[in-house]
């Protein structure tokens, strides 16, 4: 029996490297003809996951950990007809069936097929259908023809695995809530968080069109990151208000369309930016939004936080000023991105030079063993992507 590794959740802020069972072609006790199985050439530490390894969901110990994957085919079910083994492909981190209703309208973030609790399934996340995460060396994955996306010609995608590794999640995360908040050519932008999701979203602006893209944070580190690429920049530990720094950029305290891209474990604004306060951001959108315009919503909402502020906070119940974005007439958009929706199309800009996603989020190549530490840095606040690459490939 071939050997395998993963990183797993042991108890908040404790990530270990643990001996896994090499994975099969198998739902519980029926036979997976429609999977594959994947050598992984590169898989991703998110936020998301952060939140997990913070103690902030509640997330079971010994969970295998992670969604971003890349792959290569290794072994493949009986019904899988158009991937070969060998063939490079993106995995999308929404789990989908490719036949319920949801999934043919392209919501592939709510496939009601895969996840017996609630709408919605991911490899290596709490509640969200136990699959196995991909933080190891190999991985199953279900309903490999509608799911995955083949890179056309392996050799050139292995010379931008650092930019490709990238679109099982965060750059069609990033793009989705730019496209969802509206922005186009000579949109004014206010993307709140710069953390990898946020200068995902701040480049995808860039690519969309948008005039000005002002990018908020608390870690000056990650603010130089975003002016790296071009973005204004407002450090949210001042005392100035943000719709004060806006206008300092602007000539005006407001913006067409604002991205969340925090969540649910947002700080206050200045004099208050070392205390939680979890509808800081969603509260200042509606602010700063003018009216007519949108708020797109990537950034993670619970309905369950042990680690909440208060008992509200615990069930994902904010106090939001609704009646702020209703009378501004705002549109909202929340939820999971449907990943395939986008994918596809960054690949192209990706391979045709039209972004480069990996600077703009700096891509930091670590290998499984210092998965760990990774997250430790991570839970820091660096200005990295950490993209870990078990089988040296990235490397190499």
């Amino acid at each position: 029996m071939a050997s395998n590794r993963g990183l797993a959740y042991v108890k908040p802020g404790v990530v270990e490297l643990r001996d896994i069972a090499f994975p099969e072609l198998a739902l519980g006790d029926r036979k997976c003809h429609h999977g594959v199985i994947l050598k992984i050439v590169s898989t991703n530490i998110c936020g998301s996951d952060q939140h997990m390894v913070r103690g902030r969901t509640t997330a079971p110990e010994g969970l295998i950990l992670g969604h971003e994957i890349t792959g290569e085919v290794l072994e493949k079910g009986r019904d899988v007809e158009y991937l070969e083994v060998g063939d490079l492909v993106s995995v999308p981190f929404n789990i989908a069936c490719g036949r319920c209703r949801n999934c043919k309208e392209q919501q592939t973030g709510i496939c009601t097929n895969v996840n017996e609790a609630r709408p919605g399934a991911a490899y290596g996340y709490v509640d969200m259908g136990g699959w196995i995460g991909g933080q190891a060396e190999y991985v199953m994955v279900p309903y490999a023809d509608f799911n995955l996306l083949k890179f056309p010609d392996k050799d050139q995608a292995l010379t931008k695995i650092r930019d490709l590794t990238l679109l099982s999640d965060i750059l069609p995360t990033g793009y989705h809530g730019a496209v969802t908040a509206g922005v186009k050519p000579g949109a004014v932008v206010y993307v709140a968080g710069a953390g990898p999701v946020g200068l995902a979203c701040a480049a995808s602006c860039h690519l969309l069109g948008a005039a000005v893209v002002i990018v908020g944070d608390l870690i000056p580190e990650r603010l130089a990151q975003a002016r790296s690429f071009g973005c204004e920049t407002v450090d949210l530990r001042k005392d100035a208000s943000l719709a004060d720094q806006i206008a300092q950029i602007v000539g005006v305290p407001e913006v067409d369309c604002t991205v969340d891209c925090v969540g649910f474990e947002a700080r206050g604004h200045g004099h208050s930016h070392s205390v939680e306060q979890p509808a800081t951001v969603l509260n200042a959108a509606m602010e700063v939004t003018r009216a007519g315009g949108g708020i797109g919503i990537p950034g993670l909402y619970v309905t369950g936080d042990p680690g909440g502020v208060d008992d509200n906070a615990k069930i994902g119940n904010l106090s939001i000023r609704i009646g702020l974005g209703w009378a501004k007439s705002h549109h909202f958009t929340t939820g999971q991105c449907p990943v395939m929706k986008y994918n596809r199309n960054l690949m192209q800009a990706i391979l045709y030079d039209k972004i480069k996603i990996a600077d703009a989020v700096n891509v930091q190549v670590i290998s499984l063993e210092d998965g760990p530490s990774g997250y430790q840095d991570f839970d820091k606040g660096a200005a990295k992507k950490y993209v870990i690459d078990p089988h040296g490939i990235v490397a190499a």
